[in-house]
């Protein structure tokens, strides 16, 4: 899978929750409290194993959730970061 451009990844980025951080892509996100950030991380963990594509998972606080996508065989980002990214926020 190719590795993306500047231009393309700032284009997927536009008018997304998501930001770029060196060779990865990260969203954090705060819910109501820490069974809804859980549950949230159980979803999260079955679209990623469907998609064969796992992201880096950080629960912090009580209620916090930082996702990063990098495809790491490949050395960053490709359009399977995206995608899941996309499938993700359908999550939230």
């Amino acid at each position: 899978m190719a590795l993306l451009s500047d231009a393309q990844i700032e284009q997927h980025l536009q008018g997304s929750d998501w930001r770029r951080e060196d060779r990865a892509v990260v969203r954090d996100l705060t819910f109501a409290d820490f069974a809804a950030a859980i549950g949230f991380v159980d979803r999260v963990a079955e679209a990623a194993e469907a998609a064969n594509h796992h992201p880096d998972i950080l629960v912090h606080g009580w209620n916090k959730v930082r996702l990063a996508l990098s495809t790491h065989s490949e050395g960053g980002l490709t359009e399977s970061d995206f995608a899941l990214a996309e499938r993700l926020d359908a999550l939230s």
